[in-house]
């Protein structure tokens, strides 16, 4: 049995293992919780209830400050179990992925919580269980700006990946207008350069090694356009979206002190382009160049070709 089909019937801890990134995660898990329960969206089924098993891993965030074995502040497992026994009390509902997507949000709603894992099987529907599993992670927020009339609004802006042969061509300018002409902000980001990168045969210093090399290119972009200021912190992306100001980004910082960071390897800059606009709560993703789109994106992706 491969690995992938292994991970798919396994626990959804091995899941949380395989997908985390390289900083080490804090993790609780509730195992084989059955309850008994009136769900289904066939007709046979109501009125009747049956048996469904939970298996639940919720990755949190770590405790900076001595734990001193004070039950507040951690995420309590009853968190888990409440969370299970308030959506089957709150009403009936037809279909697994509701439920299941209902339970992580609330348990996503306590501030410890970054992501979770749920699995849900009805055990009376057939010889085997049936079931669906899903994974949700905390909810972007926003950067907040006012309009005109000076009214507190969302901003959520427009990130533009733009492939090596796209942001070295002499139409540049031509396309970053068309960017600003949406009226929202920009984000630009770029791969790495072209060339040999060097190889150091250890995840973790080549994952500093590709993103620094990301910056440099970022940097060649700066050279391009004067509107392309190269930006580190989450503080100054904020303040050039409020400004109106175009960025581009320089990842290595944000990536390496994210909590929930993301799963693709740093040379696949379409996917960290793609980590950025979800963390931004982004309009949508633009891919500039011959590049492909990546698989689940939580926003709308646009491909603009060269």
């Amino acid at each position: 049995m491969s690995s992938d089909i292994s991970q798919a019937f396994a626990h959804p801890e091995e899941r949380a293992r395989a997908s985390a990134p390289t900083d080490p995660r804090d993790r609780i898990s509730l195992r084989d919780h059955i309850v008994e329960a009136d769900i289904g969206a066939f007709q046979q089924e109501r009125g009747h209830s049956q048996r469904l098993q939970f298996n639940v891993v919720v990755e949190v965030r770590p405790i900076p400050e001595p734990l001193e074995d004070d039950v507040d502040r951690i995420l309590s497992y009853d968190r888990i179990t409440e969370a299970i026994a308030d959506e089957l009390s709150e009403e009936r509902v037809n279909l697994l992925e509701t439920l299941a997507a209902r339970v992580a949000e609330r348990i996503l709603a306590a501030p410890q919580a970054m992501r979770v894992f749920v699995r849900i099987e009805k055990l009376d529907r057939g010889p085997g269980a049936l079931g669906v599993e899903i994974v949700r992670a905390r909810a972007a927020s926003p950067v907040k700006g006012t309009n005109a009339s000076g009214v507190e609004t969302a901003l959520h802006p427009v990130v533009a990946y733009l492939s090596n042969p796209v942001f070295t061509q002499e139409d540049l300018g031509r396309r970053l207008d068309v960017l600003q002409a949406s009226g929202l902000p920009v984000i630009l980001t770029v791969g790495l350069p072209d060339g040999e990168i060097p190889q150091s045969g250890q995840g973790p210093t080549q994952r500093r090694i590709d993103l620094l090399a990301i910056e440099q290119n970022a940097w060649r972009l700066a050279a391009r356009d004067p509107r392309c200021v190269v930006v580190a912190t989450r503080t100054e992306i904020d303040w050039a979206m409020r400004h109106g100001q175009m960025v581009v980004w320089a990842p290595s910082k944000i990536v390496l002190d994210a909590v929930d960071g993301p799963g693709a390897p740093a040379r696949d800059a379409v996917a960290l382009a793609l980590w950025l606009s979800e963390q931004l709560a982004a309009t949508r993703l633009e891919l500039h160049g011959d590049v492909s789109a990546p698989a689940g994106s939580r926003v709308p992706i646009t491909i603009s070709g060269v």
